[in-house]
């Protein structure tokens, strides 16, 4: 008999190895090794043959192999089921544009650039598209062939060699072989003066070298066909020729602007040295941008850094003078730098370098740019927790937006700062507007992410039945999108909000009937009820009171219940609060507490928040470990935890335990419970 497996366990198992392959690859791609990442994302598609992010991700491991067909083919199965999946529509353009098919890479980068215009790399996908498109030569290669020495030396051997008398009579005639090298020789149709001139230019200096060859294949004592030295010319000078024709094609149809170029002083003949200004500073600089921008994209903000660093360096030293736009060029790098600064968390510097954009934009009057530098900067604050700064950089934005779909992703960033500070009917009023702005630019992703923003500031300004509305509005997109993950988030939250409606209702009947009584009641009567409370509530607290020192000589016997205050520190982060019920148990060498819910009928578990709970248990002895997490109910259920602190009521000892990651199904390893080990202990002497 088979041994029963549940299909929950199994599916668990094959997400954490699933994970598994995800980090290895990812690994692998830091490192550049692109095979074997290949190798580790090839194992994650077997377990998710529809994961997009993994398509996408070996999309781009077949691109640093040079495999553009199988770039292409993942990139178009990330977006069987979700067509405006703008990883997907970027990974397909980029596979384009390296097939060569730059009209159809063009159109991809244009349709991501509409559903995201705030991602920098449709918008220098585009650039390079349609300069690709426009002007596809490229400089000419070194290369050059020798004309030294005189080939005719050749021929003079072999007219030695064949110097026979001349047969009398009868001559045979040529066998087949001299016949079919007779027949393959056949003249190539002449060009047009056009076709001409198109090749000199895509050849540039190596059309000298056509010239000459082809005037060697017109010389037909050289190529004479009857000597073995002929042939073997004729042979040597077509491959040459057929050679120069084939850079030719692949010059007019593949090379971009943004190939390598070699700068060269025309007038001696001689490479420019690296240190002057390149002959296309502005081609330089987009194609430098381009590549920073890629290496931020794929996750490598030190090698974006550096590049841009280098960039910036090489800007500097050019003349204002001699060069157009270079407060342009300085602003973008600054831009550039900021980012990578970003991804490797150092604030402080990203905000110097966008300040620093912001500035030079606002003196060259480039709206481009100061809403460029607005909204990075916003992003900066709203990440280190300064929501007041963000929101005010982003509305200053505001009337720098040029489409409805800019405008909903700008007005649901700062709704969600003012939920994060407390300033709920404006977060409700922002989202709103990012809902109106979502529908006119007909994107149901963000009039999703709208709804759940107004749904969330209804539950805190108390508008319960609003919200439910809100929340089932969102439920209606969400399943109409196949959003699974958003689907059974907002279940779980309306699920809440119905029972706390219901709650509310039995309180609010409870209460009337309270008060009919009392109105029936004399005066004299309330009053004589109203000291008999009194005296139980006075009785009732000494009662407590004498129970809790018993309590607490008990726990210094080591025999009755101790005392442990459970302090949990809600991390930094943008949206690190939960709305969830947390849940802790306490291991020491003793035993453990049991599971218990942490609640202290306050907000607790708010972003940057210390939370203090009290309660009573078992002597656990030395504590070793905690188990805490949620049961991932509410909208807002992610959590970031930063630590817990557990104090013994007993002697006052401090047990910490660091945690410092995410508790949510959507962040990190996508799990909601977590087991923390010891890592500090401080006595009372010691404190």
């Amino acid at each position: 008999m088979e041994e029963y497996v549940d299909p929950a366990k199994e599916r668990e198992e094959q997400l954490k190895l699933l994970q598994s392959y995800i980090g290895e690859s990812e690994d692998h791609m830091r490192k550049r090794d692109y095979q074997r990442a290949l190798e580790s994302y090839n194992l994650a598609l077997e377990i998710e043959p529809a994961d997009k992010n993994c398509l996408v991700a070996r999309s781009k491991c077949h691109l640093q192999l040079g495999n553009a067909d199988e770039a292409l083919r993942d990139a178009e199965a990330s977006l069987e089921e979700d067509k405006e999946y703008h990883k997907g529509l970027y990974q397909k353009a980029e596979a384009l544009y390296q097939k060569g098919d730059f009209e159809m890479a063009l159109v991809f980068y244009h349709r991501g650039n509409k559903l995201r215009p705030e991602l920098q790399e449709f918008r220098l996908g585009i650039q390079k598209a349609q300069e690709a498109i426009d002007n596809s030569v490229g400089d000419p290669s070194k290369v050059r062939l020798e004309t030294k020495g005189d080939l005719s030396f050749f021929n003079k051997q072999d007219e030695k060699k064949n110097k026979k008398k001349a047969p009398m009579g009868y001559s045979k005639p040529m066998t087949r072989q001299q016949d079919l090298k007779q027949n393959k020789r056949q003249k190539k149709p002449e060009k047009s003066d056009k076709e001409k001139e198109i090749t000199k230019q895509l050849l540039g200096e190596l059309y000298a070298d056509k010239v000459y060859l082809d005037k060697l294949l017109r010389d037909e004592d050289l190529t004479n066909a009857d000597t073995d030295s002929g042939n073997r010319i004729y042979d040597l000078v077509n491959q040459g020729i057929e050679y120069l024709d084939t850079r030719t094609e692949f010059w007019r149809q593949q090379k971009p602007m943004y190939a390598r170029k070699r700068e060269k002083d025309e007038a001696r003949g001689q490479r420019e040295k690296s240190s002057k200004k390149p002959h296309d500073p502005a081609k330089y600089v987009l194609k430098n941008l381009e590549e920073i921008d890629a290496a931020l994209a794929d996750g490598r903000p030190k090698d974006a850094l550096k590049q841009a660093q280098r960039t910036m360096k090489t800007v500097d030293s050019w003349k204002d003078d001699e060069v157009q736009d270079k407060n342009d060029f300085v602003a973008n790098l600054n831009s550039c730098i900021g980012n990578a600064y970003l991804d490797l968390g150092d604030m402080k510097k990203s905000e110097d370098y966008h300040k620093k954009d912001l500035t030079i934009s606002k003196d060259n009057n480039s709206d481009d740019g100061r809403s460029r530098a607005l909204d990075n900067l916003g992003r900066v604050y709203a990440r280190i927790g300064k929501f007041d700064l963000a929101v005010e950089h982003w509305k200053e934005k505001l009337p720098l937006v040029k489409s409805p779909l800019e405008a909903t992703w700008l007005y649901h960033e700062i709704g969600r700062c003012h939920l994060e500070l407390g300033n709920h009917q404006e977060a409700r009023d922002f989202g709103e507007k990012s809902l109106e702005a979502a529908r006119e630019a007909e994107d149901n992703v963000w009039q999703l992410n709208a709804s759940v923003l107004i749904a969330q500031s209804e539950v805190k300004l108390g508008d319960l039945q609003d919200a439910i509305e809100s929340f089932e509005r969102a439920l209606e997109m969400a399943k109409v999108q196949g959003d699974e993950p958003a689907q059974k988030a907002i279940s779980k939250a309306l699920e809440e909000l119905n029972q706390k409606i219901v709650q509310g209702i039995k309180d609010g009947q409870i209460k009337d009937e309270e008060e009919d009584k009392k109105d029936e009641d004399k005066k004299d009567e309330d009053k004589k009820e109203d000291d008999d409370e009194e005296d139980q509530y006075e009785q009732t607290f000494e009662e407590d009171d004498e129970t809790d020192k018993e309590d607490d000589k008990a726990s210094d016997t080591d025999e009755g219940p101790h005392t442990y205050i459970v302090h949990v520190k809600t991390g930094s982060k943008m949206t690190a609060g939960t709305d969830a019920n947390v849940l802790v148990t306490l291991y020491g060498e003793d035993g453990d507490s049991g599971e218990r819910k942490l609640d202290n009928n306050g907000n607790n578990f708010e972003r940057n928040n210390d939370d203090d709970f009290k309660f009573k248990a078992p002597h656990l002895g030395k504590l070793t470990k905690v188990r805490i997490g949620h049961d991932n109910s509410g909208a807002g259920a992610a959590w970031y935890l930063d630590k817990v602190v557990v104090v013994d009521g007993s002697d006052m000892t401090h047990y910490e335990f660091d945690c410092d990651r995410w508790l949510a199904d959507d962040e990190d390893d996508k799990q909601i419970v977590r087991e923390l080990e010891c890592t500090k202990v401080v006595t009372k002497e010691e404190s």
